[in-house]
């Protein structure tokens, strides 16, 4: 049987902690900046974990992960 591929876009989106859970960076801090004060700056640079439910999605998309 062939390796399964990694799907390189979650590759570089995703990665997977010690306990297994998946951590993201978060969204909203690309552009129009200026009138996002800078306490929400400051909180979406921290990274978040994926939601439970969408955790088995990126399972399957980095099996070797």
């Amino acid at each position: 049987m062939p390796k399964m591929k990694t799907n390189r876009g979650a590759a570089k989106r995703f990665k997977r902690t010690a306990s297994g859970e998946f951590k993201r960076n978060q969204s909203f801090r690309r552009h129009i900046l200026t009138k996002k004060s800078t306490k929400r700056k400051r909180q979406l640079r921290s990274p978040e974990m994926v939601a439970a439910v969408d955790a088995p999605m990126i399972r399957r998309m980095l099996p070797y992960s």
